[in-house]
């Protein structure tokens, strides 16, 4: 049962919130993260290459995203969200000792592990955590700023990537990123977690994924707000990682990349923090959040220029304000037995839609530039935000 907001105890809250925000911070403090496609090129990696590693991380989050959701709804979620970041530890590690295709590959199969172990219980311990102490109606502006936390630690990152990457190479790049995982691993173990084990929990994780998947299918506001976020997180979360790639080829030097990446994730950082006035945006302002940021995409990547970068930094904070908003919808209409399996169903679908935008990146990056390929992928967008509008006036119709 849900408390009214003045009984809530200040002090779990905040416990609950400064982990919250270590963990973020830490768990994306990777200084791998602007120059790892640098290194790969460097490697002598094709595009096709790099695309198939980057498809590959995420056909590994597309066999354990639901498992390991159902794991978190039927044991420890701390546990998982500490184990997490010590497979993409060793993954990073592996990555730096013996750069190879075979190695980057098995890095990213741990890293698609560790990522899959989180994805789902964070929202759920969070949420659930919240819910003890009635403050549910917190929750939009605590993943507003962990995601900005998170942010934070990637532009922290970038900066430092430069000048480490300049003194010691990939290696002292690479050693910084895996102590930063292992720091966010001994966070996770200060999380609170008060949830009773439910007693679906006996019957297995596979029972609860069958539990969910009827629930989606059943519920047709829970389905809804499941295929909204890979509509809103696939595409710019795989254009993310191509990012490196566009800057250079516009012709800004290599040591130059890491700040502007930087200066695109400090826009996306400021729109992680507008996620609580945003949050009272219905499905007509969430289907101009996403146009808007649909057009600063495709014009930003096509001016080939610094503004061009700061037109993409503010595309992308529109993806992910919209990405969280997204991620609110479908917490407050789903059960607490199956909130993390839920998630992780919607983090499927971000993943197999992630899978094929990869696939269409390399297809067409074969013979068009990177800022062509990016405003190509614009149009999903688009069609995404003619599909809220039109939802929204077909509910208003007697």
């Amino acid at each position: 049962m849900t408390l009214p907001p003045a009984r809530v105890p200040p002090s779990g809250v905040r416990r609950l919130t400064r982990t919250l925000y270590g963990y973020a911070f830490l768990d994306d403090f990777v200084l791998l993260y602007p120059v790892y496609a640098l290194l790969f090129a460097d490697t002598g990696l094709s595009l096709w290459q790099i695309s198939s590693l980057f498809a590959l991380w995420s056909i590994t989050s597309v066999v354990l995203e639901v498992p390991s959701g159902a794991w978190a709804d039927t044991m420890s979620r701390r546990r998982l969200l500490w184990a997490g970041p010590l497979l993409t530890a060793a993954g990073f590690a592996l990555w730096v000792a013996v750069p190879s295709y075979g190695a980057f590959a098995a890095g990213f199969v741990l890293w698609g592990a560790g990522g899959a172990l989180g994805s789902g219980a964070l929202e759920a311990l969070v949420y659930d955590e919240l819910d003890r102490l009635g403050a549910t109606r917190r929750y939009a502006r605590v993943m507003g700023r962990a995601r900005a936390a998170r942010l934070l630690g990637t532009v922290a990152s970038i900066g430092l990537a430069g000048p480490v990457l300049a003194r010691g190479g990939y290696p002292s790049v690479g050693a910084a990123s895996v102590l930063a995982c292992v720091l966010a691993a001994v966070t996770a173990t200060r999380l609170p977690e008060h949830r009773v084990r439910p007693r679906s929990a006996d019957d297995g994780w596979v029972t609860t994924v069958r539990a969910g998947v009827a629930e989606v299918r059943g519920d047709r506001a829970v389905r809804g707000a499941v295929l909204l976020i890979p509509a809103v997180a696939a595409v710019w979360g795989a254009l993310d990682e191509y990012t490196p790639l566009l800057i250079r080829q516009i012709g800004f030097a290599e040591a130059t990349v890491p700040y502007l990446v930087m200066l695109i994730w400090a826009g996306v950082t400021i729109g992680s923090l507008l996620t609580g006035p945003a949050e009272r945006l219905g499905r007509a302002g969430l289907a101009v959040l996403l146009a808007g940021a649909a057009l600063a995409l495709a014009v930003g990547a096509l001016a080939r220029s610094v503004t061009g970068v700061v037109l993409l930094g503010l595309a992308f904070a529109g993806f992910q304000l919209a990405e969280v908003l997204a991620d609110v919808r479908l917490q407050h209409r789903i059960d607490d037995s199956r909130r993390a399996t839920l998630t992780s169903v919607a983090g499927l679908g971000t993943e197999l839609a992630t899978v094929a935008a990869f696939g269409v990146y390399a297809l067409l990056g074969t013979g068009m530039a990177h800022s062509t390929v990016f405003a190509v992928f614009a149009v999903p967008y688009l069609v995404t935000a003619v599909a809220l509008a039109g939802g929204r006036a077909a509910t208003a119709r007697p």
